[in-house]
């Protein structure tokens, strides 16, 4: 063996910037505890999601590869590569290919959630014989995290006659109410990655992306360096989140600022959206989506809104007002149109960036809200049912005939 390994428990990650190769410590420093989104790993309904989908083979796996690792560069090679095969298998999974791994349905998105949780432990419980830096152990844990969320995955085809759609999803989140919780946002990042739809002006390709729920990795800017590189040869994107009950909303408008909400690792943050030049930092930002053809189209069961609400302290006030119509000049933000949290601010940030880059004008971009996904009736305990099932087949397909009318609307 190459390693010595401590078990924790279920442990996780903290994302640093970029991935750069650390020179070799000269002694092991000791491995961080665990965090509180990676303490429920152990708990029934996670272990029974991986085991119902075949994804409690993949932490095992990655503990092998680190266990024959010989060197930092090695286990560098084997996290990109185990990264990869968990998102390349949650893709394939959700759209059909290859075995299921047990019966729980194709569509759902938290075996690659927990999955990679499984896998986060071992990195970061891993005490090689040749040492390892807190800023190796980061490193490696930001590799992981991106690989196996889609970030650098994104590809598109070369060519002309192909419009290229960009979507984000979101890992789930408000677990402490209810371990059992799906995002249904992050099950169509994994249903439509890598898809074509027909639209009357030819196809287009969908690539797509999840993030996590935690405010640390946003303000270290992990959506600004993924979708950086690709906002300008996209033709639309949308950042799509877990909204209100029984509706889709199509968010018109995005605040700069932290609600305070606890993430998943039940940490709050109150504050302006920290974003790099703060000095030239809009408190609003506003979609580029077609949304009124979004919502005066038939896409599906759920009705679609043209969400135009925003809270704001006006110009000379010192109290937060709701302003049904939007905000008014010179006011200053406490919820966009998708509240105050990581959902506004994943739309705040693309659409800041879309701007920075000059592409508000040319740019289809803004936010999607899709209906909680709720259980069946009477169904507190049980991880799944097939009402459960429908509700998020339902809301996957609403989602993929929205991105087609606003493909063809734009």
């Amino acid at each position: 063996m190459n390693s010595i390994r401590v078990r924790l428990g279920v442990l996780g990650l903290a994302l640093l910037t970029g991935l750069t190769t650390p020179t070799t410590a000269s002694a092991a420093e000791t491995a961080p505890s665990p965090t509180v989104e990676e303490q429920r790993l152990d708990r029934a309904a996670p272990q029974e999601i991986l085991r119902r989908s075949g994804f409690d083979t993949a932490a095992p796996r990655l503990a092998r590869a680190l266990d024959a690792a010989g060197s930092y560069e090695e286990a560098r090679r084997a996290l990109t590569r185990e990264g990869t095969r968990l998102w390349r298998r949650a893709v394939d999974r959700a759209q059909g290919r290859g075995p299921a791994g047990g019966d729980l349905s194709r569509d759902d998105d938290r075996p690659l959630y927990w999955a990679r949780l499984g896998m986060t432990r071992e990195v970061r419980t891993w005490e090689p014989v040749f040492g390892l830096t807190d800023q190796q152990r980061a490193a490696l844990l930001d590799e992981l995290e991106r690989t196996s969320r889609g970030q650098n995955a994104i590809r598109y085809p070369h060519g002309k006659g192909l419009k290229r759609i960009l979507l984000t999803g979101f890992d789930p989140f408000t677990l402490d109410r209810d371990i059992r919780i799906s995002n249904p946002s992050g099950a169509t990042a994994l249903a439509l990655d890598g898809t074509v739809i027909e639209t009357a002006d030819g196809p287009a390709r969908i690539e797509t992306a999840v993030f996590p729920v935690r405010w640390q990795d946003f303000t270290e800017g992990t959506v600004e360096r993924t979708l950086r590189p690709y906002l300008p040869k996209v033709d639309l994107f949308t950042t799509v989140s877990q909204g209100r009950v029984g509706k889709f909303d199509i968010e018109r408008t995005n605040g700069a600022w932290r609600g305070g909400f606890g993430d998943n690792d039940n940490i709050g943050r109150t504050e302006t959206v920290p974003v790099t030049d703060p000095a030239s930092q809009p408190q609003w930002t506003t979609t580029t989506l077609p949304y009124r053809a979004i919502v005066a189209a038939d896409t599906g069961r759920f009705p679609v809104y043209d969400n135009t609400s925003v809270t704001e302290i006006p110009a000379g006030g010192t109290q937060p007002v709701v302003r049904p119509d939007g905000p008014t000049p010179g006011s200053t933000a406490r919820q966009g149109g998708g509240g105050d949290y990581l959902s506004n601010e994943i739309a705040y940030r693309a659409t800041l960036l879309r701007d920075r880059l000059g592409l508000h004008d040319r740019l289809p971009g803004g936010h999607v809200h899709t209906p909680v996904l709720q259980f069946g009736t009477g169904n507190t305990t049980e991880v799944t049912d097939p009402e459960f099932v429908r509700n998020r087949l339902d809301i996957i397909a609403q989602v993929r005939t929205i991105l087609k009318v606003a493909a063809e609307a734009s």
